[in-house]
């Protein structure tokens, strides 16, 4: 696997509880990534595939405890979605076209 950059040295928020979804868990077993793969780019600043207008929404979050979304395509075609709680209690990373994506 080839070495994954991370603009960042250090996370930069607290993820709280994770939770992946079990179609996630499926999808990522498919295309043989491991989800902390995504979830440390999340966490470290990558916000993946987002406009830059929601990548500068992410920095604001960060300054005033909002919400924290970020989005990932792998080659397989599937697309992950990862959303950080305004509260920081939880971190949920699901598929994007899933209809529950709350954590459990």
């Amino acid at each position: 696997m080839a070495q994954t950059y991370l603009p960042h040295e250090r996370p930069r928020f607290l993820a709280g509880r994770p939770h992946v979804t079990r179609a996630a868990i499926a999808a990522l077993q498919l295309a043989e990534v491991p989800d902390v793969l995504l979830l440390a780019r999340h966490l470290h600043g990558d916000w993946g595939d987002v406009r830059s207008s929601d990548a500068l929404l992410n920095e604001l979050a960060l300054l005033l405890n909002l919400r924290i979304h970020s989005r990932y395509a792998l080659p397989t075609g599937a697309v992950f979605e990862i959303v950080t709680l305004d509260d920081r209690s939880a971190t949920v990373l699901s598929l994007r076209d899933e209809p529950d994506r709350s954590p459990s």
